[in-house]
């Protein structure tokens, strides 16, 4: 894009008054929503249903961590105790009570409209998620404000509305959308404290609203998720302080009403389940969950760099962009605006790839201060003109690559093509292609906006109509709609060999979880009772229920894949004899 305007420097942005801009219908749209914030807000507010909704209320729940956490919350609401954490008998103390709270009042604000069943619909324990990526995306807006410009930001939020890994996180009920709304609220106010310092306005009366908003979003995010929030603030304005060997900006915060207000939001959650439960809670959560993760917990260990490699599938389409930034973002580093998203960015990411147990999400937060340096090097049109240039290609190899997978994996796992997706594949091959073809320096917004669009068909083709087909990676849904036209009153239920939390989620809290042969003795204690039994478990309670002399019937056998375990089910659906 050609500008009439001085370039602006990170953490000084300014407006432009006069724009030339080639003749292109997105780059005409950006203009017309950029005129002003209402417009601007509007416009990433369409676009953020755009990019979450696909999807949102058709895919089954996901194992193993979304349906926990719906589980979790779903027996808060029937045993009317938001105090205590559990997954049927089992205490849950790995995260503290935020998420759970606001999925609890997503359940109960839909019982109040009685929405039928609202408790075993899955997409209403993910209204909290759709939110916070909502949020986190108008947040990402607010926060480049501080950097630059009013197109740049509508662009760096436009960044995080697209990439891949938030449209994962806005799709599930747990913790991490809505985390990266505080982060990137907390975050945010520091960068507009940090920069009127270095600006030198108004030392002695700094506004009260950047403080409150500061500590208020840390005290949200560690009834979310401990404090993690902490690590993000704390790593950058300890570095802050190194580089700039002064640190007296932090007054500005007002630390201490800050810290007595984020306690009194704080305290009263923690005194409460240590009142309930002791010290357990702590022992799960900072010995068993936290402290664990710096071993290679669950299975999930990977060596430094995975993370690395992951962006360019997590951050796409703005990843080919982010590299191409990388030198003038070196050059760049002493500026007040570029140093401050650096010491956002880079000790948190190192402290990540050097911790052993690696998960994608975990470096979410970070992704905002990349989105807002890829927008600063954009408009000031110093992307790297060398072999990164290359990277460009990126943007037509995802939609190839991601058509190629989600079409064979549907016809492997339904035999059908999905052919309703194939036009939208077709259409972010081609939009791909354009912003492949099309780049040039000079001309880079024209790309992204072009890339944006092939998100976008993305988005649609695997969330809104190849994941909902899938029917044999949710073998719960399927378990649920057949035990759904039982006929005897309280059907009771036991489950040998297949112990997903969906399937406890989807059917009743009070699901056995068992073996074989405890499902035998299961079913022989009374009517009206199922007994889910996984071919593995099958001769076991076959074997049992001879020994006992119970008499049943075969309702259904359920073909499916348990993608928590990445092998192939088959569950049959055994009910007692006399029942329908």
């Amino acid at each position: 894009m050609d500008e009439t305007y001085p370039r602006p420097r990170f953490g000084a942005p300014k407006e432009p008054k006069n724009l030339t801009n080639p003749a292109s219908r997105l780059v005409q749209m950006i203009d017309f929503v950029t005129a002003s914030h209402a417009r601007a807000i509007a416009f990433l507010l369409v676009c953020g249903a755009l990019f979450f909704l696909p999807g949102f209320f058709n895919i089954p729940p996901v194992d193993r961590d979304e349906a926990r956490f719906a589980q979790a919350t779903k027996q808060m609401v029937e045993t009317g105790d938001y105090v205590d954490i559990r997954f049927q008998d089992e205490v849950r103390y790995k995260k503290p009570v935020g998420i759970y709270w606001m999925q609890a009042v997503a359940v109960k604000t839909m019982q109040a409209f009685h929405l039928p069943r609202a408790e075993v619909r899955i997409w209403v324990y993910r209204l909290p998620s759709l939110f916070g990526a909502i949020g986190a995306v108008l947040l990402t807006y607010w926060a480049a404000l501080a950097f630059v410009t009013r197109r740049g930001a509508v662009l760096a939020a436009l960044m995080m509305c697209s990439c891949v890994l938030l449209s994962v996180e806005a799709r599930l009920a747990k913790t991490d959308a809505m985390l990266l709304l505080t982060v990137v609220a907390a975050m945010g106010a520091l960068a507009r404290v940090y920069l009127s310092w270095q600006r030198g306005e108004d030392p002695e009366h700094p506004p009260w609203s950047w403080p409150a908003i500061f500590w208020t979003a840390l005290a949200a995010g560690i009834l979310l998720k401990g404090p993690l929030i902490l690590m993000f603030a704390g790593l950058t304005i300890v570095t802050l302080a190194i580089f700039d060997r002064n640190a007296s900006w932090l007054w500005r915060l007002r630390p201490a009403w800050g810290l007595m207000w984020m306690l009194v939001l704080v305290l009263p959650w923690f005194i409460a389940i240590y009142w309930r439960a002791g010290n357990a809670f702590f022992a799960d959560s900072v010995g068993g969950d936290m402290l664990s993760k710096l071993a290679a917990q669950e299975s999930h260990g990977a060596p430094p760099g995975l993370y690395l490699v992951l962006f360019w599938i997590t951050f796409w389409p703005g990843a080919p962009l982010a590299g191409m930034a990388v030198p003038a973002v070196w050059r760049a580093r002493r500026e007040p605006g570029a140093q401050f998203l650096l010491a956002w960015l880079v000790p948190s990411w190192i402290v990540f790839e050097l911790v052993l147990t690696k998960l994608p999400h975990y470096v979410l937060p970070l992704y905002p201060a990349i989105a807002i340096l890829t927008a600063g090097a954009l408009e000031r049109r110093v992307l790297s003109r060398s072999w990164l240039a290359k990277g460009s290609a990126w943007w037509f190899a995802i939609p190839a690559l991601a058509a190629i997978l989600a079409v064979v994996g549907a016809i492997i796992l339904t035999r059908q093509p999905a052919f309703l997706s194939w036009p939208l594949f077709a259409a972010a091959m081609i939009f791909g292609l354009f912003a492949w073809w099309l780049y040039e320096d000079g001309r880079a917004e024209r790309s992204l906006l072009n890339a944006l669009v092939a998100a976008l068909c993305l988005a649609l083709a695997v969330y809104g109509v190849v994941l909902p087909k899938l029917d044999t990676l949710f073998p719960s849904a399927a378990i649920s709609h057949a035990l759904r036209y039982a006929v005897c009153v309280k059907p009771k239920l036991a489950s040998a060999g297949f112990e997903e939390p969906s399937l406890v989620f989807m059917t009743d809290t009070e699901t056995l979880l068992t073996d074989g042969s405890g499902a035998a003795d299961f079913m022989s204690q009374g009517s009206c009772r199922f007994a889910l039994v996984e071919q593995r478990s099958e001769r076991a309670f076959v074997q049992r229920a001879e020994a006992i002399g119970l008499r049943y019937n075969v309702a259904l056998r359920i073909e499916g894949y348990n993608i928590s375990r990445g092998k192939p089910v088959s569950i049959a659906i055994y009910r007692s004899e006399g029942t329908e």
